[in-house]
């Protein structure tokens, strides 16, 4: 397995990760957001840019669902 290759397996397997704690913290979305952005830069570096592009608009929807969770919350207290 390459370096490449590696740093893919990681990124998609943070995004797995960091999806199944979402509802723990809002944190864990942002995390989400990163590993999406890791995702992306995978993508474009395997030259595949579809996904590289996918990934990069995922990890846009992600940051918002962060801000509006953390607006949410803060709005509560």
């Amino acid at each position: 397995m390459d370096a490449l290759t590696a740093y893919g397996l990681v990124s998609v397997l943070l995004m797995l990760l960091f999806y199944a704690l979402e509802e723990r913290h809002a944190n864990f979305v942002f995390l989400f957001a990163i590993s999406c952005v890791m995702a992306s830069v995978y993508g474009f570096m395997q030259g595949a840019w579809p996904f590289g592009m996918v990934e990069a608009i995922w990890s846009l929807v992600a940051v918002r669902r962060w801000w509006m969770r953390k607006n949410r919350r803060s709005q509560n207290t």
